[in-house]
């Protein structure tokens, strides 16, 4: 590496986007959410695991962003459904946090391609 500044890619999961496609949250407010984590305003759950308020404090939205690099929403719950995610599965979103921070660009096309992966903003052009 150069050492130069590698902006960072939003991404969500092919489950995600059902789920928010269902709660009718926009790609838009995604980025616009996503910028607000960047910012530190997110609750930050260890391990390179965010939960941040969507859909005007009605849904919440798992992100996992261990590297830093690569930002996945991976999951969604609506506030009046559940309080929060268990011990368990706040575990498997560290793990899966933890396989995104050593995924390459190869790895990340080869999701897309796949639809396992839809990417809803990148860097500097969606102000990231």
């Amino acid at each position: 590496m150069d050492g130069s500044i590698v902006p960072a890619r939003v991404f969500k999961t092919a489950w995600f986007s059902r789920a928010a496609r269902k709660a009718r949250i926009a790609d838009t407010e995604l980025c616009a959410a996503m910028r607000a984590v960047m910012r530190g305003q997110a609750d930050d759950l260890g391990g390179g695991v965010f939960k941040k308020r969507l859909d005007q404090n009605r849904q919440r939205s798992i992100i996992v962003a261990k590297g830093r690099r690569y930002w996945v929403y991976a999951y969604l719950f609506a506030k009046q459904d559940r309080a929060n995610i268990t011990e368990d599965e706040l575990a498997g979103f560290r793990a899966l946090a933890d396989i995104y921070a050593q995924k390459h660009d190869v790895e990340i096309e080869r999701e897309l391609l796949a639809k396992e992966l839809m990417e809803i903003c990148h860097g500097e052009e969606a102000g990231i």
